[in-house]
């Protein structure tokens, strides 16, 4: 890999396919595979991210919002998108770009059909998703025959897919609430089914779902997290690789006596002779404070440099004491060792918090391996 010369994300799409190929190997032959490209493909490079997918012959992808699926369509991705969480002010513009929405409720049901009719859809594909569980979005089990005689008396919509959501399918403390969630999915996709007289597609199981639930794989499975390198355990962990790495440089070296402190607040106090360098990355660019004051560290020449003083906005300052290392050398802030879910625990928080929180003024770099 080539040496930073500045702040920069490096995305491994070699290590990508290696992701895509290893979730795949778990699955049926019949069993699609929805990439979940949200949040800047977890902080990484949507566009980049779905057109190599696209090439790999993925089946779907998922954003959060109409706004990404739009990009996506910008970026020529031709893929179907389904949008999780899409607000009724934007219906006219996921109806254009070919975007399939998805239900969760009665109101954004009735708003959506309402678009549509106004449109002049026929069949359009809806994904309706029903609460298992989770208790963030979507219908009850009780809600089944509304959906059906909404979905009935229209020609505008038709339903592509139900889907669910498991809760903590990385949990094995909560297997059991688990089990219960694929049993009820299971029984409301039955119910549902033959209500409305034909068989939308199935899926319930996250990254975590994939590898721990395979009775829950369905008709389709949903990955997100897997793809990037992270398998919610030490075990899976070791059969997947970080596609990102994010790296910087020593952009000055200082030293202090004791007694002098360093940065905002004064919040570091030398006890002794110091040497410390500060890196051109702050809370502006994903690290946020949290991870200030020995609790983050950072790699310098292989070895552990900690943060010091509070993380600025786009500058850390790290304790290289006892590190052999000079201006312009290279820093790693994560990437396969230490990976994200290592730096993130350092604060407290999880792999997906500090990933999606690279800004999108660090400098992506695409290696294709």
């Amino acid at each position: 890999m080539p040496k930073a010369e500045q702040t920069v994300l490096e995305i491994d799409l070699k290590a990508l396919k290696h992701n895509y190929e290893y979730i795949k190997s778990k699955l049926h032959s019949h069993t699609k595979i929805l990439a979940v490209v949200k949040a800047f493909a977890y902080g990484s490079d949507a566009n980049a991210i779905a057109n190599y997918l696209q090439n790999l012959e993925v089946d779907y992808f998922a954003v959060a919002y109409v706004s990404e699926g739009v990009a996506l369509r910008d970026a020529g991705i031709r893929t179907p998108i389904l949008v999780l969480h899409p607000q009724a002010v934007n219906f006219k513009t996921l109806i254009e770009r070919c975007l399939e929405p998805s239900l969760y409720n009665a109101k954004i049901l009735n708003e959506f059909i309402t678009t549509a009719s106004q449109e002049k859809q026929n069949n359009y594909p809806v994904h309706i998703k029903f609460n298992t569980g989770l208790n963030r979005l979507g219908f009850k089990e009780n809600d089944i025959d509304y959906v059906v005689s909404k979905a009935s008396e229209t020609s505008t919509i038709k339903v592509k897919s139900i889907f669910s959501h498991l809760a903590a399918s990385e949990d094995f403390n909560e297997k059991a609430f688990t089990e219960q969630q694929i049993k009820t999915f299971k029984s409301i996709s039955e119910t549902f089914s033959k209500a409305i007289g034909y068989q939308p597609m199935l899926h319930l199981t996250n990254t975590s779902g994939v590898l721990n639930y395979p009775e829950a794989h369905l008709d389709m499975i949903r990955t997100g997290i897997g793809l990037y390198g992270f398998g919610n355990s030490e075990e899976e962990n070791k059969n997947l690789k970080p596609i990102a790495t994010l790296k910087s440089v020593i952009s000055q070296i200082h030293h202090i006596e004791k007694g002098e402190t360093v940065g905002y607040n004064r919040a570091y106090k030398s006890e002794g002779l110091k040497k410390t360098a500060t890196i051109p990355i702050g809370h502006a660019d994903g690290i946020g404070r949290q991870y200030g004051n020995k609790k983050g560290f950072v790699t310098v020449n292989g070895k552990k440099a900690l943060i010091i003083g509070n993380v600025c906005m786009d500058m850390i300052m790290i304790d290289i004491t006892d590190i052999e290392c000079n201006e312009g050398d290279e820093v790693i802030i994560f990437g396969n060792h230490p990976n994200a879910s290592k730096f993130a625990e350092s604060a407290n928080t999880i792999s997906y918090e500090i990933i999606t929180a690279i800004s999108q003024r660090v400098k992506r770099t695409l290696l294709k391996g």
